[in-house]
């Protein structure tokens, strides 16, 4: 199953040499109307993660009364389900026939329905009347849904940026664009949720309400659906491909599993999304609880994504100088450290810590920055050793790994909240012991630490795709591509 990209050449077909259809039309060349459209579809997806990720855990166990522990286990069950879900939707875009519009886009344009739909389903308000027995049911059944829908957004719209151009700085630039959609998505979900989803009782308390909950989940569900009709309309797949030959099971697990820079992006990514999932949650804890300050809760979540539009700028000439790999391993050394810093200075100051979560954040935000060209890179890796084009499929395996890390972050916030003592509450929120706050000022530092230095020691020691390697891998499908048309 062999693929090859489109030219620009006249309409029609010819079957190259090694038994490659090659599509041949007529596209508007690459420019900034894809590079928006994309961005649009990652602002759309953050608007709607930005409220699941972060505040999900703390809507279940503060809202509904459920434990952590129960959350836990429901994050590692579902996500962890729904990762497959990745592989298969993956792996259907790339055996589904090819469309006037792509292979990747038409799912965004039918999905986004139910997608949207989901989000505001998992924070009904009336299930907080509900017993507990039929909650669990209900955020069980719920979560599920939503990731195995989330997986039919999310796999086409991340294996179009391989589809919409062939040219690496091109892709570098989606990368950055995409980028910083999720920047914007997450960080206006991060500053505005807190102040939007919080009530005042009669003694001062702040607690956090369903009604406003589901409100919020609807305003997040309808801007996440103009933004993905946005994506559909700005962007072009030119990197079309009839995939003329069958690729059996076995020959594409072996390509796959023998994929270095595949294998070596999945677990370095895991570690790296591990940390990311943890941020949000942990942070909504540890402003809640530990610095008691929900303003400061908005700029640490504004910051968290705000230093990947701080570094967009610069990250295309980064990547031309230094190269993707290189420049990850100098910024996640260096997070590591200024997490480390934090924990042993053990800031009480709200307003310090901001200041130095800032530069922490900036380490894992060049690996997020560039996350998605590092997949392109591989995509092409894995063309460049098999012979084969299959950006759904590594796509799907990548995010497979994505999810697989969810799910164990999603666990692990949940199982340390319980084994640090903290109290659950079905009224809004309750009085943490000093001693459970400075448990979580300890794991909320600590754990990122830990994950970023093992995404930094992957990086250095087996991902082999050096600026000069992939620079090669470049050059070789660009011949290879030359002879097919030739």
């Amino acid at each position: 199953m062999k693929a090859t990209e489109t030219s620009t050449a006249a309409a029609g077909a010819a079957p190259s040499a090694s038994g490659v259809e090659m599509v041949k039309k007529n596209f508007k060349p690459f420019g900034m109307r894809d590079k928006i459209g994309y961005m649009f579809g990652d602002l759309g997806n953050c608007f709607i993660l930005g409220l699941v990720n972060s505040f999900l855990t703390i809507y279940y166990t503060n809202a509904l009364g459920i434990s952590g522990a129960v959350v836990g286990v429901l994050f590692l069950t579902a996500r962890i389900i729904d990762a497959f879900a990745d592989v298969t939707v993956g792996r259907l875009a790339d055996v589904a026939k090819l469309t006037d519009a792509g292979r990747f886009r038409p799912w965004m344009r039918k999905m986004k329905y139910p997608f949207c739909a989901i989000t505001v389903i998992l924070f009904l308000p009336f299930v907080g009347g509900w017993g507990m027995s039929a909650k669990i049911v209900y955020i069980f059944i719920t979560y599920l849904v939503y990731g195995i829908l989330n997986s039919c957004i999310n796999i086409p719209y991340g294996s179009m940026a391989s589809a919409i151009s062939s040219n690496p700085d091109d892709r570098a630039s989606l990368s950055t664009f995409r980028s910083v959609g999720s920047a914007i998505g997450g960080a206006t979900t991060g500053f505005m949720i807190p102040l939007l989803v919080y009530k005042t009782l009669a003694n001062g308390q702040q607690v956090v309400s369903t009604n406003r909950f589901f409100m919020v989940s609807m305003l997040c569900a309808i801007i996440a659906f103009i933004a993905y009709n946005i994506t559909y309309r700005m962007t072009t797949e030119r990197v079309q491909v009839e995939k003329t030959e069958k690729v059996s099971a076995k020959q594409l697990l072996k390509g796959l599993f023998t994929n270095r820079a595949l294998m070596s992006l999945v677990v370095c990514d895991l570690f790296i999304v591990i940390n990311q999932n943890l941020s949000g949650t942990l942070a909504t804890y540890l402003f809640t609880d530990y610095f008691k300050n929900k303003q400061a809760l908005s700029i640490a979540l504004l910051f968290t994504y705000g230093t990947v539009v701080v570094l967009a700028p610069f990250a295309t000439k980064l990547i031309k100088t230094f190269g993707k790999r290189e420049a990850s391993i100098v910024c996640l050394a260096f997070g590591t450290a200024m997490y480390l810093l934090m924990y042993f200075m053990h800031i009480t100051n709200p307003w310090l810590y901001l200041v130095l979560l800032f530069l922490a954040t900036l380490g894992s935000g060049m690996f997020n920055l560039m996350v998605w060209a590092f997949i392109t890179d591989v995509i092409d890796y894995h063309q460049y050793l098999t012979g084969y084009r299959e950006d759904g499929t590594v796509y799907g395996v990548n995010s497979f790994a994505r999810k697989v890390a969810q799910a164990i972050g999603g666990f692990i916030g949940g199982f340390m909240l319980t084994a640090i003592g903290y109290v659950s509450s079905s009224t809004g929120g309750a009085t943490q012991s000093t001693a459970v706050v400075n448990r979580i000022y300890g794991i909320a530092n600590l754990l990122p630490a830990a994950c970023l230095a093992i995404g930094c020691l992957i990086l250095i020691f087996w991902y082999p795709l050096s600026k000069k390697k992939i620079d090669a891998v470049d050059t070789e499908l660009a011949k290879r591509r030359a002879a097919e048309e030739n």
